[in-house]
Order: structure tokens, then C-alpha cells, then sequence
């Protein structure tokens, strides 16, 4: 088997384990979360959820777009977060799988469990048992609101990232090079390793 194929293969199981992990983990809490609140405090999650998975979709996008040259003269500089910058355009490819694949899509499914949750929440105040057409009406509802939210959302933040790419991975990077620096867990330790075989 081709040495590439076998990267790829390791790397798509890799990545199919952490979304099962982090979907089973984002689940459990967002439920548990959800469960213990108010239907109003319920939605802002949903819409806080929705807007992760529309910033990592960006990332994402983001990564593919940027080109190196602006962050090795960052680097020669010693501006802090440019050699995070130059690790994530260089395994742009596992990144943006990372960010469009896994978060964004967690966030999805996510996203619409929890709205099932607050559909509930609202039907049971307004004192309408399951399955009435009032809570078949809402689910319908928020079903599309959370749907035009999230693709209008991921329109606009791919113009965004297509269009300022160098910006936006430098944020990004700046933020991770803080919590390792700070937090000390090591986001990119995996992706420097490959970077300096590839050299």
C-alpha cells in the first residue's frame, strides 16, 4: 500500500475516533446543560453553538486560503503566533478536516439536538403535550431558523475567509500560541512534528 494512502487512512481513523469522543462528550453536556435551564437561556446556546460551528467552518476555510510568505517575514520579526501561523497553512489540509469536519459538524448535530430540547422546554410552558401540532409547529420553526442561521452564517464567514485569510489564521494562531504558552496544552504538538519531517 502506498506510504501516502497509509498516512491517510491512519489519519481518517484518527480523526473519525476524536468525533466520536467529542460528539459523545459535546452531547452529554449540552443535554445536561440544556436540561437544567429555561427555554430562553436554552436558545442563546443553541445560538451559541450555531456560531462555533460557523467560526471553525471559517478557520477552516481560512487555512486552505492562506499562503506562507506573510508569516515567515512575521516570524523573522519574532512576532508571537507566527510560527503557530506557519504550522496550520503548512497542515492546512488536517486543520481545516479538524475545524470544517469535526467541530462544524459536531456543532450540527449538536446544535440540533439542543434545539429539540428547547422545543420541549417551550411546548411544556405553553402547558401543550408531546406531539401537538403547537410543538410540531415550533420544532418546524426553529428547525429552519437555526438551518438559515447556520448556512448564512457559513456564507458569510467563507467570504470572510477567502478574503482575509492572512488575518484571520494570524488571530487564530495567536490564540493557540497563548494556550500553549499559558494553559500548556499543546494544540499543534502533533502538526509540528510533521512540519519538521516534511523539511
Amino acid at each position: 500500500m502506498d506510504n501516502k494512502l497509509k498516512k491517510s487512512l491512519k489519519f481518517s481513523v484518527s480523526i473519525a475516533v476524536i468525533t466520536f469522543v467529542l460528539a459523545a462528550i459535546f452531547s452529554v453536556i449540552s443535554n445536561s446543560v440544556m436540561s437544567g435551564v429555561v427555554w430562553g437561556i436554552g436558545l442563546v446556546i443553541v445560538l451559541v453553538i450555531v456560531f462555533t460551528g460557523v467560526v471553525f467552518d471559517m478557520l477552516g476555510i481560512a487555512a486552505t486560503a492562506a499562503s506562507e510568505p506573510p508569516f515567515h517575514a512575521m516570524a523573522a520579526e519574532k512576532i508571537p503566533g507566527s510560527k503557530e501561523a506557519i504550522i496550520i497553512v503548512r497542515n492546512a489540509d488536517r486543520f481545516a478536516s479538524f475545524c470544517n469536519d469535526v467541530i462544524g459538524d459536531i456543532s450540527g448535530i449538536v446544535s440540533g439536538t439542543a434545539s429539540a430540547v428547547v422545543v420541549i422546554q417551550i411546548a411544556n410552558t405553553l402547558g401543550h403535550s408531546d406531539g401537538s401540532s403547537v410543538q410540531i409547529t415550533l420544532s418546524v420553526i426553529l428547525t429552519s431558523i437555526v438551518a438559515a442561521l447556520t448556512v448564512g452564517g457559513k456564507a458569510v464567514g467563507k467570504f470572510l475567509a477567502i478574503n482575509s485569510s492572512t488575518k484571520i489564521i494570524f488571530f487564530a494562531a495567536r490564540v493557540i500560541a497563548w494556550i500553549e504558552a499559558n494553559l500548556k496544552i499543546k494544540i499543534l504538538s502533533a502538526a509540528t512534528k510533521n512540519t519538521r519531517k516534511s523539511r
